[in-house]
């Protein structure tokens, strides 16, 4: 019989070989981010000189995200582990493919959103963080995507929530304090729940290594309450995420902020809810997610369409996209009940769209309010006459959140659709193009009022300023590619499901052959 795991010997738990080079690229992200945050606050008195550091620095962290996405897709998943101690006793962050690319795609979408706050940030919110706190979101952000611990998951989103707490409320305005105690209350009811699905996983597994949790899963099937923990993680993560019906928050708070700390929010924070649930409930605990697959598609298909009803109903440019964001998630919660590789590689797919999209959409709002004087699709007009430039710009980026071809949003939703039709899931299926449906009706509705429309007032022309052009054109470019050259992507996707679906590769980087407790 098998010792337990409290009577491990020490001495084989204790990494005694070098540590690979290359694995320190693993927590070299996150020690980045923290590094240049700590040095931007210390020059909270000089914002000119913040910005200078910020860019850069957050330029380098996606050049050292893709040097970790290439190193992992070559070499397979790596982990680091912190005192050179295997789990249960040392934390580790351990790198897949999925993590990889997720971190590289919310550096990438970081880099475009600091850029564009030259612009939409003045002295007085330099002064008062928002460059440092920027760096902590990323740290809380790529953290989650990183990290090999399920406690650790928890402290990065901690920290991602505490930044983003700050930067809702740059500003101090009543709008603000209202969305922040909104964003606030909900978002610490599901760390709450988070944390108490911890505590009784820890009970019940005696570590928190997620390598080790998925090797003894299995063994404690039959004695653990695992069905209880999926519950509780669902319901934690789907209301990070903003999935029906914990979804009111997203739509009340994500207007009242600066129009860059929205995009980065639509961008990013619902995407980590999506990461930890996929990656608890495909990799963790697949037998339980498959029971309650039914459950999941049912809060996907309504989350999809009450987030396109949303978006239909809204005058606010702002309320609307995040109600597109809500219907985002939708899709990729259908492909989490679906399961399998269509299923999980077509949410994987959109999740990584939709952080670009949305990050490019809010980003697309602050040039509407620039040119047209407010976010009011009432008082819009005239756009398509002052620039057609951004006006074919817009069009490009209402079409991708459509998931109309040929760009991005396209192909994660044929995936989708395929794989519900394949598993007989028609109602499934038609949820999805029914949200697409009436999302194009919200955004054809958006491009006649505020572009097509003739202005109501006489608008002073408005040219492009770099800082906010660059960021836009960079992104829109991605979603452009990623439609037609969508080869790649949909190998990576298929890649990241078959890794999750099969994860040995993760638990070898964690327990090298000999070592394991």
């Amino acid at each position: 019989m098998a010792a337990p795991t409290s009577t491990v010997d020490l001495s084989a738990a204790l990494i005694t070989t070098p540590v690979p080079i290359g694995h320190w690229l693993a927590i070299l992200p996150v020690a980045h981010c923290i590094t240049l945050g700590a040095v931007l606050l210390m020059l909270r008195g000089y914002p000119r000189l913040q910005a200078r550091l910020a860019i850069p620095g957050l330029a380098a962290l996606a050049l050292i995200d893709a040097a970790l996405l290439a190193k992992v897709a070559a070499d397979g998943p790596l982990t680091m582990v912190m005192g050179r101690w295997l789990p249960p006793f040392g934390i580790a962050f351990t790198v897949d493919l999925f993590g990889a690319l997720m971190a590289f795609t919310a550096a990438l979408a970081a880099l475009a959103g600091g850029i564009y706050a030259l612009a939409d940030i003045g002295e007085s919110g330099r002064r008062y963080g928002f460059f440092p706190l920027l760096m902590l979101l990323m740290a809380g952000v790529t953290g989650a995507f990183l990290t090999g611990d399920i406690f650790n998951l928890y402290v990065w989103f901690e920290v991602l929530l505490i930044s983003s707490f700050g930067l809702i409320i740059l500003g101090s305005e009543r709008e603000q304090i209202d969305g922040a105690l909104k964003y606030a209350v909900l978002n610490l009811i599901a760390t709450t729940l988070f944390l108490v699905g911890v505590g009784i996983l820890y009970a019940a597994f005696g570590t928190l290594n997620m390598a080790d949790i998925a090797a003894k899963a299995g063994d404690l099937r039959g004695t653990a309450p695992l069905m209880t923990l999926a519950s509780l993680f669902l319901l934690a993560f789907g209301m990070k995420a903003a999935a029906f019906p914990v979804n009111f928050w997203l739509p009340a708070a994500y207007h009242t902020p600066r129009i860059v700390v929205s995009a980065l929010f639509a961008g990013l924070l619902t995407k980590v809810g999506i990461y930890a649930l996929i990656r608890v409930m495909v990799m963790l605990l697949p037998v339980e997610r498959q029971e309650l697959s039914p459950v999941i598609a049912l809060v996907a298909a309504a989350t999809i369409v009450v987030g396109a009803l949303g978006a239909l109903a809204e005058n606010d440019i702002r309320r609307l996209f995040g109600y597109v964001v809500i219907s985002g998630i939708g899709n990729m919660l259908a492909g989490v009940a679906l399961g399998g590789l269509g299923g999980i590689s077509g949410a994987v797919f959109y999740a990584l769209h939709s952080m670009v999209l949305m990050t490019a959409l809010y980003l697309a709002a602050g040039e509407i309010a620039r040119r047209g004087g407010g976010f009011s699709l009432s008082a819009l007009g005239g756009l398509y006459r002052q620039s057609g430039g951004f006006t074919a710009l817009s069009l490009v980026l209402f079409l991708a959140a459509c998931g109309l071809p040929p760009f991005s949003g396209f192909w994660p939703k044929v995936i989708l659709v395929k794989a519900s039709l394949d598993l007989g899931a028609w109602w499934l299926a038609a949820s999805i193009l029914l949200g697409g449906f009436l999302t194009t009706i919200a955004f054809g509705r958006l491009f006649l009022l505020a572009y097509w429309r003739p202005a109501a007032i006489a608008l002073t022309p408005s040219g492009p300023r770099w800082c906010t052009g660059l960021p836009l054109a960079a992104l829109t470019a991605l979603v452009i590619g990623f439609g037609i050259l969508p080869e790649q992507l949909l190998a990576l996707s298929q890649s990241v499901a078959a890794g999750l679906a099969d994860p040995q590769a993760y638990l070898h980087s964690v327990f090298p052959e000999g070592r394991a407790p």
